[in-house]
């Protein structure tokens, strides 16, 4: 077993435990059905009082095996983990329960953080907690759309359900879970932090590469562009900052350079030096 997979292993071991935590203090308690196998437990803990944790692996061994024919044996290893971590950590912090919080929408906002954490940590190991997120990621795997949205749309099916078994109330604010959920999943996969892409279009290549070499340090790159009204030449650059650092260079190219149009954008995750690698800094 090599590195990477070992890795992988310890990602879908710790986004399951937290699954499971997320399950019993907030998504049971508050009688919030946000999708998935867990969504269909909750309804049936309410329906007929079955244990959550049983029912989450029994529902699970037929989704497992599709998956399994489906993602390959690699993703169904890890399923596999998953598949007995969730529903054996629920069984364990069961005691949770009573502890968790009965406020819908305390349960909804901060159940769906704490499971958005948990599958978002599965999903970067490549793995997945069974049920429908099995399903979530044989979505993504055939129509190119994120975990998160496949989640969404997967899990939309559950709530629907629970507006007849609970009531309308609750289904919404299950809705509001799972909105938070695939959002926080799409975060912790990308690994988004507070780093811009900054963009200048201006006449003065020169002058604001070297504020940014001097300044703040980064790469910059540059590609020739025309105005599209008088098609008149100028550079079009770009460079990726910190939030700090983006910060301090608004200021100086607004003092420096107040002509350049500047545009800075939100980024997700980083590959490359100064941010998944150490960065090196110009000796001066």
């Amino acid at each position: 077993m090599n590195k990477t997979m070992l890795i992988d292993i310890l990602y879908t071991v710790i986004g399951s435990i937290i699954v499971g935590i997320s399950y019993n203090l907030f998504l049971l308690p508050g009688q919030i059905a946000a999708g998935g196998i867990s969504g269909l437990s909750t309804i049936l803990n309410k329906m007929m009082g079955t244990d959550p944790a049983m029912i989450q692996f029994l529902f699970n061994i037929p989704i497992f095996i599709i998956g399994w024919f489906t993602l390959g044996k690699s993703f169904s290893l890890k399923t596999v983990i998953a598949t007995f971590v969730v529903p054996f950590t629920i069984f364990l912090t069961s005691s949770l329960v009573e502890k968790g919080t009965t406020d819908a929408l305390l349960a909804s906002l901060y159940g769906g953080i704490v499971l958005g954490i948990g599958l978002g940590l599965v999903y970067r190991g490549n793995g997945s907690t069974g049920g429908t997120a099995t399903l979530a990621q044989i979505v993504k795997k055939y129509t190119g759309l994120s975990s998160g949205f496949c989640q969404l749309i997967v899990d939309a099916f559950v709530v629907i359900l629970s507006a007849f078994v609970f009531n309308f109330e609750l289904a919404l604010y299950a809705l509001i879970s799972i909105y938070v959920t695939s959002k926080v999943i799409d975060i912790v996969q990308l690994h988004a932090g507070d780093n811009k892409l900054v963009f200048i279009i201006t006449t003065k290549e020169q002058e604001i590469i070297k504020l940014i070499h001097e300044h703040v340090e980064r790469g910059v790159t540059s590609v020739n562009a025309f105005g599209g009204y008088n098609r008149e030449g100028k550079s079009l650059l770009f460079s990726v900052m910190e939030q700090k650092e983006a910060i301090y260079f608004k200021q100086i190219i607004t003092r420096e350079e107040p002509d350049s149009f500047v545009i800075f954008i939100n980024t997700s995750e980083i590959i490359g030096r100064g941010f998944s690698k150490a960065k090196i800094y110009r000796s001066k």
